[in-house]
Protein backbone atom coordinates (compact mmCIF):
# COMPACT_ATOMS: atom_id res chain seq x y z
CA UNK A 1 0.00 0.00 0.00
CA UNK A 2 2.78 2.45 0.89
CA UNK A 3 4.42 1.88 -2.49
CA UNK A 4 1.15 2.43 -4.35
CA UNK A 5 0.44 5.67 -2.49
CA UNK A 6 3.96 6.91 -3.23
CA UNK A 7 3.58 6.07 -6.92
CA UNK A 8 0.18 7.78 -7.05
CA UNK A 9 1.57 10.88 -5.37
CA UNK A 10 4.35 11.03 -7.92
CA UNK A 11 1.85 10.81 -10.77
CA UNK A 12 -0.31 13.57 -9.29
CA UNK A 13 2.73 15.80 -8.73
CA UNK A 14 3.71 15.23 -12.36
CA UNK A 15 0.22 16.19 -13.52
CA UNK A 16 0.38 19.39 -11.47
CA UNK A 17 3.82 20.26 -12.83
CA UNK A 18 2.75 19.63 -16.41
CA UNK A 19 -0.40 21.72 -15.94
CA UNK A 20 1.59 24.58 -14.44
CA UNK A 21 3.91 24.60 -17.44
CA UNK A 22 1.04 24.38 -19.93
CA UNK A 23 -0.69 27.34 -18.28
CA UNK A 24 2.46 29.43 -18.03
CA UNK A 25 2.28 29.35 -14.23
CA UNK A 26 5.26 29.60 -11.88
CA UNK A 27 6.55 26.05 -11.21
CA UNK A 28 5.58 24.90 -7.73
CA UNK A 29 2.95 27.60 -7.20
CA UNK A 30 0.13 25.03 -6.88
CA UNK A 31 -0.07 23.29 -3.50
CA UNK A 32 -1.34 19.71 -3.37
CA UNK A 33 -3.71 18.82 -0.53
CA UNK A 34 -4.05 15.06 -0.05
CA UNK A 35 -7.69 14.48 0.90
CA UNK A 36 -7.87 11.56 3.29
CA UNK A 37 -11.51 11.33 4.34
CA UNK A 38 -12.44 7.70 5.14
CA UNK A 39 -8.77 6.67 4.85
CA UNK A 40 -6.82 5.23 7.78
CA UNK A 41 -4.19 7.02 9.79
CA UNK A 42 -1.65 4.55 8.43
CA UNK A 43 -2.53 5.53 4.86
CA UNK A 44 -2.07 9.17 5.77
CA UNK A 45 1.28 8.34 7.37
CA UNK A 46 2.38 6.59 4.17
CA UNK A 47 1.36 9.64 2.13
CA UNK A 48 3.36 11.94 4.39
CA UNK A 49 6.40 9.66 4.22
CA UNK A 50 6.06 9.81 0.42
CA UNK A 51 6.12 13.60 0.45
CA UNK A 52 2.63 14.90 1.21
CA UNK A 53 2.55 17.53 3.93
CA UNK A 54 -0.88 19.13 3.51
CA UNK A 55 -3.74 16.80 4.52
CA UNK A 56 -7.42 17.60 3.99
CA UNK A 57 -10.24 16.17 6.08
CA UNK A 58 -14.03 16.45 5.76
CA UNK A 59 -15.25 14.76 8.95
CA UNK A 60 -14.25 16.28 12.27
CA UNK A 61 -14.20 13.27 14.60
CA UNK A 62 -12.41 11.13 12.05
CA UNK A 63 -9.84 13.89 11.62
CA UNK A 64 -9.32 14.31 15.37
CA UNK A 65 -8.69 10.58 15.76
CA UNK A 66 -6.08 10.66 12.99
CA UNK A 67 -4.44 13.77 14.39
CA UNK A 68 -3.99 12.03 17.75
CA UNK A 69 -2.46 8.99 16.09
CA UNK A 70 -0.21 11.06 13.83
CA UNK A 71 0.94 13.62 16.39
CA UNK A 72 4.56 12.50 15.92
CA UNK A 73 4.80 13.76 12.32
CA UNK A 74 4.64 17.25 10.83
CA UNK A 75 1.34 17.78 9.01
CA UNK A 76 -0.50 20.90 7.94
CA UNK A 77 -4.16 20.08 8.49
CA UNK A 78 -6.94 21.48 6.29
CA UNK A 79 -10.64 21.22 7.16
CA UNK A 80 -12.60 21.12 3.92
CA UNK A 81 -16.04 19.79 4.90
CA UNK A 82 -19.29 21.47 5.92
CA UNK A 83 -19.09 23.19 9.31
CA UNK A 84 -21.73 22.74 12.00
CA UNK A 85 -21.94 25.39 14.71
CA UNK A 86 -21.39 22.88 17.52
CA UNK A 87 -18.07 21.80 15.99
CA UNK A 88 -16.44 25.17 15.49
CA UNK A 89 -14.40 25.08 18.71
CA UNK A 90 -12.62 21.86 17.78
CA UNK A 91 -12.12 23.00 14.19
CA UNK A 92 -10.76 26.35 15.35
CA UNK A 93 -8.06 24.71 17.45
CA UNK A 94 -7.09 21.59 15.51
CA UNK A 95 -6.64 22.88 11.96
CA UNK A 96 -4.23 25.24 10.22
CA UNK A 97 -6.61 25.95 7.33
CA UNK A 98 -10.40 25.98 7.01
CA UNK A 99 -11.67 26.04 3.41
CA UNK A 100 -15.41 25.84 3.94
CA UNK A 101 -16.44 29.08 5.68
CA UNK A 102 -19.65 30.23 4.01
CA UNK A 103 -21.43 32.49 6.52
CA UNK A 104 -20.51 35.12 9.05
CA UNK A 105 -21.91 33.19 12.03
CA UNK A 106 -19.40 30.38 11.46
CA UNK A 107 -16.54 32.81 10.85
CA UNK A 108 -17.26 34.63 14.10
CA UNK A 109 -17.40 31.38 16.07
CA UNK A 110 -14.06 30.24 14.63
CA UNK A 111 -12.58 33.65 15.42
CA UNK A 112 -13.92 33.79 18.98
CA UNK A 113 -13.04 30.19 19.83
CA UNK A 114 -9.48 30.13 18.48
CA UNK A 115 -7.02 29.80 21.37
CA UNK A 116 -5.25 33.11 21.89
CA UNK A 117 -1.79 31.49 21.88
CA UNK A 118 -2.30 30.24 18.31
CA UNK A 119 -1.68 32.15 15.12
CA UNK A 120 -4.77 33.22 13.13
CA UNK A 121 -6.42 30.41 11.17
CA UNK A 122 -6.00 30.54 7.39
CA UNK A 123 -9.50 30.54 5.93
CA UNK A 124 -11.11 30.38 2.52
CA UNK A 125 -14.68 31.36 1.76
CA UNK A 126 -16.62 28.57 0.08
CA UNK A 127 -18.47 29.88 -2.96
CA UNK A 128 -21.49 28.15 -4.50
CA UNK A 129 -20.21 28.99 -7.96
CA UNK A 130 -22.68 26.74 -9.81
CA UNK A 131 -25.70 28.02 -7.85
CA UNK A 132 -26.70 24.54 -6.70
CA UNK A 133 -29.68 24.56 -4.34
CA UNK A 134 -28.28 21.79 -2.12
CA UNK A 135 -24.63 22.92 -2.13
CA UNK A 136 -22.98 24.83 0.70
CA UNK A 137 -21.35 28.11 -0.12
CA UNK A 138 -22.06 31.81 -0.42
CA UNK A 139 -23.42 33.20 -3.67
CA UNK A 140 -21.20 35.33 -5.88
CA UNK A 141 -23.52 38.27 -5.21
CA UNK A 142 -23.11 37.97 -1.44
CA UNK A 143 -19.37 37.24 -1.57
CA UNK A 144 -17.94 40.80 -1.39
CA UNK A 145 -19.83 41.70 1.80
CA UNK A 146 -18.92 38.43 3.52
CA UNK A 147 -15.27 38.75 2.52
CA UNK A 148 -15.07 42.26 4.00
CA UNK A 149 -16.66 41.09 7.25
CA UNK A 150 -14.39 38.05 7.62
CA UNK A 151 -11.30 40.04 6.75
CA UNK A 152 -11.94 42.20 9.82
CA UNK A 153 -11.83 39.27 12.29
CA UNK A 154 -8.47 39.27 14.09
CA UNK A 155 -8.10 35.53 14.70
CA UNK A 156 -8.80 34.61 11.08
CA UNK A 157 -6.54 35.27 8.12
CA UNK A 158 -8.66 35.41 4.99
CA UNK A 159 -6.55 33.79 2.28
CA UNK A 160 -8.96 33.30 -0.61
CA UNK A 161 -11.82 31.30 -2.07
CA UNK A 162 -12.82 27.65 -2.38
CA UNK A 163 -15.33 26.04 -4.73
CA UNK A 164 -16.68 22.63 -5.65
CA UNK A 165 -18.36 23.13 -9.05
CA UNK A 166 -21.41 21.11 -9.94
CA UNK A 167 -20.61 17.55 -11.05
CA UNK A 168 -21.33 16.11 -14.49
CA UNK A 169 -20.82 19.40 -16.30
CA UNK A 170 -19.39 19.78 -19.75
CA UNK A 171 -15.76 20.88 -19.91
CA UNK A 172 -16.98 24.29 -21.05
CA UNK A 173 -19.29 24.64 -18.05
CA UNK A 174 -16.60 23.54 -15.61
CA UNK A 175 -14.05 25.89 -17.15
CA UNK A 176 -16.55 28.75 -16.89
CA UNK A 177 -17.05 28.05 -13.17
CA UNK A 178 -13.31 28.00 -12.55
CA UNK A 179 -12.88 31.23 -14.51
CA UNK A 180 -15.62 32.92 -12.46
CA UNK A 181 -13.71 32.00 -9.32
CA UNK A 182 -10.52 33.59 -10.60
CA UNK A 183 -12.41 36.71 -11.63
CA UNK A 184 -14.05 36.92 -8.21
CA UNK A 185 -10.68 36.69 -6.48
CA UNK A 186 -9.31 39.43 -8.73
CA UNK A 187 -12.30 41.66 -7.99
CA UNK A 188 -11.87 41.22 -4.24
CA UNK A 189 -8.22 42.15 -4.50
CA UNK A 190 -9.07 45.18 -6.59
CA UNK A 191 -11.43 46.25 -3.81
CA UNK A 192 -8.54 46.37 -1.33
CA UNK A 193 -8.20 42.81 0.01
CA UNK A 194 -4.96 40.87 -0.35
CA UNK A 195 -5.96 37.31 -1.17
CA UNK A 196 -3.60 34.72 -2.63
CA UNK A 197 -5.47 31.41 -2.61
CA UNK A 198 -7.88 29.68 -4.97
CA UNK A 199 -8.76 26.24 -3.62
CA UNK A 200 -10.31 24.41 -6.56
CA UNK A 201 -9.66 21.31 -8.60
CA UNK A 202 -9.88 17.63 -7.65
CA UNK A 203 -8.70 14.31 -9.05
CA UNK A 204 -10.55 14.56 -12.37
CA UNK A 205 -10.09 18.24 -13.16
CA UNK A 206 -6.66 19.28 -11.83
CA UNK A 207 -5.47 20.53 -15.20
CA UNK A 208 -8.51 22.68 -15.93
CA UNK A 209 -8.44 24.22 -12.45
CA UNK A 210 -4.74 25.07 -12.69
CA UNK A 211 -5.26 26.62 -16.13
CA UNK A 212 -7.88 28.91 -14.55
CA UNK A 213 -5.64 29.99 -11.69
CA UNK A 214 -6.01 27.46 -8.88
CA UNK A 215 -3.31 27.60 -6.21
CA UNK A 216 -4.50 24.59 -4.18
CA UNK A 217 -5.87 21.33 -5.55
CA UNK A 218 -7.66 18.87 -3.28
CA UNK A 219 -6.95 15.32 -4.42
CA UNK A 220 -8.12 12.11 -2.77
CA UNK A 221 -8.96 9.26 -5.14
CA UNK A 222 -5.96 9.79 -7.41
CA UNK A 223 -3.69 9.39 -4.37
CA UNK A 224 -5.41 6.86 -2.12
CA UNK A 225 -7.51 4.94 -4.64
CA UNK A 226 -11.29 4.40 -4.58
CA UNK A 227 -12.86 5.84 -1.48
CA UNK A 228 -13.91 3.70 1.46
CA UNK A 229 -17.47 4.13 2.65
CA UNK A 230 -17.64 6.20 5.85
CA UNK A 231 -18.64 4.30 8.95
CA UNK A 232 -22.20 4.75 10.11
Amino acid sequence: MSTQIAENLERVASRINTAEKAAGRIPGIVQLIAVSKTRSANEVRNAVIAGARHIGENYLQEALDKQAELADIDIIWHFIGPIQSNKTHAIANHFDWVHSVDRLKIARRLNDQRDTDKAPINVCIQVNVSNEETKSGVSLAQLPALATQINALPNLKLRGLMAIPAPNQTDAGLSADFTRMQQSLDELNQSGLTLDTLSMGMSDDIEMAIAAGSTMVRVGTAIFGPRNKPQA
